[in-house]
């Protein structure tokens, strides 16, 4: 069994019984974490085990990106001047739908790919633009293929409905493709990537096919995640109907919510709903400010995802700290207008963010038994950083200096169950350069045919 002793590095463990080690060995055999603590002694089995070098080093569990999709790898960019409103048209009722199975697998690998090069060990892949098993197929390979760690979360595309077409709102999620997938390629529920639902929710379905949703994801045991806010919901007061009907609860998981009446939000929080925020687009999109403090004050954290790579950069690091950043700001404004002055001191310490990209992922998933923090028995997933960086020295403070100044440019190396996907600050990955040109081929195709049906129209 492969094993690997990482010495004398900075360790932040993100598990309360261990701590954070100045100076700390993590030893890992096989796939998991065995031993964490200032000093490990290998004694017979020293020859067997790869020794790493962690001086000058910090070592933290692997991030995991709540929610992002990744089909639109292939637009970076391509998005970054529109409202939401404009997303809707320009994006899902009309990129969305010149998009072939293989448009999909390369977005979703090299996205993936680019994540794992980023410091992300978990991908929550949340893929609603699946209009064909051979689409949802090919980003399960993209998945797979990356050797990222993802939670694959159904969805269903959203284009304008053609003559005789029920519009998408209308549609309940697909039970045979979900029952296809969980006796196929997604069938180990501890696998690297597993499955979940991608629901409309009430805020983008009718009340029956919300309903008949969660009922699907409840029967089948998988979360259900949905989009709430962006316009006018679909079903007004469905929320209060789901809850009335018993299906609301853990396992259930809002994207965005910007808009939710603190009532409800009392409810939701109270029924054990999860809450991923994703800061930076909402903010440059229009949902709204997030809800980051708002479940703060409910004694609950978020979890925290890119969300667009068509609008955004792909560092869920620089993610964090806006999450952080503008929460932060929110707070010392209502100070300033309840007190006249900002606050005594920070409302929110760095590492509450760090736990927002670590530990609160991991429970979302209902996976903080298995990874989340370096904690014996639990998943290798870690990521090395290097802090003797230019932009990193002095560290005064490991968890500010990972939080408020780690970039991709000081991500040496990541773990993945125990193998190595990064090292040496290079990702271990043949053949990127091909990828990398068969994304660039994908996207000029995407722009040229959605253009020239523009021009046709």
């Amino acid at each position: 069994m492969q094993r690997t002793l990482i010495k004398s590095a900075t360790v932040i463990s993100m598990d309360d019984a261990i701590g954070d080690l100045n100076t700390g060995d993590v030893l890992i055999e096989g796939s998991r974490i065995v031993d964490v603590r200032p000093s490990i002694e290998l004694g017979s089995g020293a020859s067997e085990t790869e020794i790493v070098d962690g001086k000058g080093r910090i070592v933290i569990p692997g991030l995991i990106n709540a929610h992002m999709h990744t089909w639109q790898t292939g637009l970076r960019g391509y998005a970054a001047n529109w409202t939401l409103l404009e997303y809707f048209r320009h994006m899902h009722a009309g990129l969305a739908t010149v998009f072939r199975p293989e448009d999909i697998h390369i977005a979703t690998l090299v996205g993936a790919l680019n994540q794992i090069n980023c410091g992300t060990t978990t991908l929550v892949d949340w893929c609603h633009n699946n209009p064909t098993p051979d689409h949802t197929d090919a980003a399960v390979r993209g998945l797979i293929e990356s050797g990222i760690r993802g939670a694959f979360f159904h969805g269903s595309p959203k284009p304008e409905p053609k003559p005789g077409e029920p519009h998408f709102s209308e549609v309940p999620h697909p039970r045979r493709e979900i029952e296809r997938l969980l006796a196929g390629p997604l069938a180990d529920r501890d696998g690297l990537v597993t499955l979940g639902l991608a629901i409309l929710g009430p805020h983008y379905s009718t009340l029956d096919v919300a309903m008949h949703d969660f009922r699907l994801a409840r029967e089948l045991k998988l979360i259900a995640s949905m989009h709430q806010g962006g316009g006018p919901a679909k079903t007004p007061g469905g929320w209060e109907k789901l809850i009335e009907a018993g299906l609301v609860g853990p396992g259930a998981n809002i994207v965005h919510g910007n808009d939710l009446p603190d009532d409800l939000l009392d409810r939701l929080v109270d029924l054990g709903v999860s809450f991923s925020v994703t800061p930076e687009n909402e903010m440059i999109q229009g949902h709204g400010f997030p809800i980051t403090g708002r479940l703060l004050k409910r004694g609950v954290r978020p979890t925290i995802g890119i969300d667009l790579e068509s609008v955004l950069a792909g560092d869920l690091f620089g993610v964090a700290r806006i999450a952080l950043s503008m929460q932060r700001a929110l707070d010392n404004a209502e100070s300033r207008k309840e007190s006249g002055t900002i606050p005594a001191t920070t409302t929110i310490p760095v590492r509450e963010a760090l736990r927002w990209i670590t530990t609160e992922g991991a429970r979302m998933l209902g996976r903080e038994d298995q990874i989340g923090s370096l904690t014996p028995g639990k998943l290798a997933d870690l990521v090395v950083i290097n802090a003797s960086d230019l932009n990193l020295v002095p560290v005064h403070d490991p968890v500010a200096t990972v939080v408020m100044q780690t970039g991709l440019a000081n991500i040496e190396a990541v773990m993945i169950g125990g193998a190595w996907k990064k090292r040496n600050s290079r990702l271990l990955v043949e053949g990127l350069e091909a990828k990398k040109e068969l994304l660039a081929q994908s996207g000029r195709r995407l722009v040229q045919d959605i253009e020239r049906q523009g021009r046709a129209a």
